[in-house]
């Protein structure tokens, strides 16, 4: 089985503190990055991690050694990746740094492990690891509400549905961004200049950040607004090893599932698929 070396992200992008919430948001917009270590400017020393989530959840905090994560867990390079799977799963993290000696050496993400579950072609299916406590929304709600319930049940996907009950389509943190997005007081506010749509990374990150400094999401833009419709999704039989590879094709970080009669029965994130790696269910 494949080390972490082999996988892992050599020479990760850093931030560093003292530094802003600003100084993140520029770093993951212009490296096309979700999330990034955080270290100490005067010797290097791996601090915390921050991510575009643990922002949005504290944007009235700019101190950046407010926002990050403090309690970090690692992995060494020589670690296997089922190792690393088994702490994606039982963490529910999505972010695992590599230390050797003591020094940053690496990152690892599940979609670095997504093409070994594609090759390992597993028995698992989507039932198996299927989380059926998922948060909907409705087509027709007002973003202005479900933004803030997205927030407050912390989850970075909604399955949308309609009248019937049937699912139309999904929303995710990366589908919110609203046609102001290129107000320049807004952008002033998040430390960067009007242009910043053509960096690749923008789309990734640029819509929690931009609807975190509204004072007020105008009443008219609807989930429908801003949904993607006709969502890729799978069937609760759908291989672990199938669902893997749609998420990479598409850099999917989740799927709704289907049931027999078409209806939608949960969801599965990219970590529930490494349970395909992990060989078992936690409990």
């Amino acid at each position: 089985m494949k080390t972490i070396a082999e996988v892992m992200m050599h020479l990760p992008i850093v931030v560093e503190v003292p530094g802003s919430r600003n100084d993140a948001i520029n770093l993951m917009v212009r490296e096309k990055l979700t999330g990034l270590p955080v270290v100490r400017a005067s010797d290097g020393k791996l601090v915390g991690i921050v991510s575009r989530r643990d922002v949005f959840k504290n944007f009235k905090e700019s101190q950046l050694s407010l926002i990050m994560k403090k309690d970090i867990i690692t992995i060494t390079p020589d670690k296997t990746i089922a190792e690393a799977a088994e702490i994606f799963t039982s963490k529910r993290i999505h972010r695992l740094p590599v230390v050797d000696d003591g020094k940053l050496v690496g990152i690892i993400t599940p979609t670095d492990l997504l093409d070994e579950i594609i090759a390992m072609k597993t028995p698992m299916k989507a039932e198996d690891v299927l989380n059926v406590k998922c948060v909907t929304a409705y087509e027709k709600d007002p973003l202005s509400y479900t933004v803030p319930a997205m927030r407050i049940s912390d989850v970075p996907a909604m399955p949308v549905l309609n009248d019937d009950g049937e699912l139309v389509g999904i929303l995710t943190d990366r589908d919110l961004f609203l046609d102001q997005g290129k107000d320049s007081e807004a952008l002033s506010k998040l430390g960067l200049d009007e242009g910043y749509e053509k960096l690749a990374g923008y789309r990734n990150v640029m819509p929690l950040f931009y609807v975190a400094t509204q004072k007020e999401i105008p009443k008219e833009y609807l989930v429908e607004d801003a949904m993607v419709r006709d969502p890729a999704t799978v069937y609760k039989k759908t291989s672990l090893s199938d669902a893997a590879k749609i998420m990479k094709v598409n850099d999917f970080g989740q799927l709704p599932v289907h049931g027999n009669n078409d209806e939608l029965i949960g969801m599965i994130y990219d970590i529930d698929v490494l349970y395909a790696l992990v060989g078992k269910l936690d409990g």
